[in-house]
């Protein structure tokens, strides 16, 4: 049989809407500056879908910033992995730098987030170890933990109960194998919103042996006091072992790192195969991260102005009897009743006779019966347009009450 004769006829469970949705509800065109006002399908739009959350993405220092080091270093340099050929101060200077921010020892760049975490996983667990992780983890974690070859068990989301059965289970079979223990779980939850139960999870290291490893790329920068992050927050920022943190969330960029211990983190650097068989990130991108770093730890009134908003818009929405789940960070989703059909419509609306663009979730992402459009307010939101989104969504909620958006199928965008 041939390879490719398996995918006639059958583009997978989001392909099957490509006929409908290519350009307009999967691979849409953002057009122009990145801002809250930009171009979709040649109108403007205001814009909640962009995970720019303190605004960094067109500051006019970060701007300078990536123009200089694109001036005078190219994109290529420096050429080779790290290991080989591609190590220079500046990575060395950025590391130290995230890793006194997150309070660890030391960090080690990775190249992308969603490889590096696969890669992060791969690294840290053998076949005899075992993987404890939250049933809601982001892609990247259960991609790494489908990888890993040993066992690996999952608790229901954010159950404390569910998860100290599991590693119940974790252990005795650990123990057989001498094997150790990685539980994984999410800083921030990036669709629902809600945190992490880091702080319970932290003490359930009085009852069991095992490390912690937590993705925290939405908390970063939007949570804490100082905004490292959502360990921070909780304040065990000493009870997790490794922390993942993004650059394409709060800095805007291309990359990430993990920060831990020395020695753990000199163990990654030797044996991460995603680093070590690529090439090092360029210098403008690592320039550009020094400094959004640097804002990000000395312009606390980016994060402060994200909060303004995020609190602006989530209190308005919940006073006029949205559902917005258990969010308690800036992402903001509200729940809606209806069908893939509905929820079509709903954003066919807000986009066209609205001019408000944001992300849309249906089944089977989520149960069946519900929609959910997901808000991610940033500091260069204004209160203006939060205002004028409440009002877009009661007149699409009263519409979709009424039945106006149950077509008889989902209309073809041309």
């Amino acid at each position: 049989m041939d390879i490719f004769e398996k995918f006639k006829g059958n583009l997978g469970s989001l392909g099957q809407y490509m006929k409908q949705a290519h350009g307009y509800f999967a691979f849409p065109k953002l057009e122009g500056e990145i801002g809250t006002k930009m171009k979709f399908r040649g109108k403007e739009v205001l814009v909640w879908s962009l995970n720019n959350y303190i605004g960094l993405a067109n500051h006019p220092e970060v701007r300078e910033a990536d123009a200089k080091a694109a001036a005078e270093w190219g994109l290529a340099y420096p050429m080779g992995a790290r290991m080989m050929s591609g190590q220079t101060s500046r990575h060395e200077e950025l590391e130290q730098q995230l890793a006194q921010f997150v309070g660890k020892q030391d960090a080690f760049l990775l190249n992308y987030g969603y490889q590096g975490m696969v890669s992060i996983i791969d690294a840290i667990c053998g076949r005899n170890d075992v993987i404890v992780y939250d049933s809601e983890s982001h892609a990247c974690i259960l991609d790494g933990v489908r990888l890993h070859m040993g066992k690996r068990f999952v608790y229901a989301h954010n159950n404390m109960d569910s998860l100290r059965v599991q590693l119940g289970r974790a252990t005795k079979l650990a123990e057989k194998q001498n094997g150790g223990i990685l539980v994984i779980t999410e800083g921030v939850f990036g669709m629902a919103g809600d945190l992490g139960k880091l702080d319970e999870i932290a003490k359930l290291k009085d009852e069991f042996e095992f490390r912690l490893l937590v993705d925290d790329a939405h908390g970063l920068g939007t949570m804490g006091k100082t905004g490292a992050g959502t360990a921070e927050h909780f304040g065990v920022t000493d009870k997790v072992d490794l922390m993942f943190g993004t650059f394409a969330k709060s800095m805007a960029g291309i990359g990430a790192f993990i920060a831990c211990d020395e020695d753990i983190c000199n163990y990654l650097r030797y044996n991460m195969r995603s680093q070590t068989f690529a090439k090092s990130l360029p210098m403008p991108m690592v320039i550009g991260a020094l400094k959004r770093l640097e804002l990000l730890r000395t312009r606390p009134e980016l994060r402060e102005k994200l909060w303004t908003v995020v609190n602006a818009l989530q209190s308005g929405l919940r006073a006029e009897g949205f559902d917005l789940g258990v969010t308690n960070s800036p992402v903001t989703p509200v729940y809606f009743k209806g069908g893939v059909t509905e929820a079509t419509n709903v954003v066919m609306d807000l986009r066209e006779n609205f001019n408000v663009f944001c992300s849309v979730v249906a089944y089977p992402v989520i149960p069946k019966g519900q929609i959910m459009l997901r808000l991610i307010p940033t500091a260069v939101h204004t209160l203006e347009d939060v205002e004028y989104t409440i009002k877009a969504f009661s007149e699409v909620r009263r519409k979709l009450e009424e039945g106006k958006y149950n077509l008889s199928q989902i209309p073809s965008i041309v």
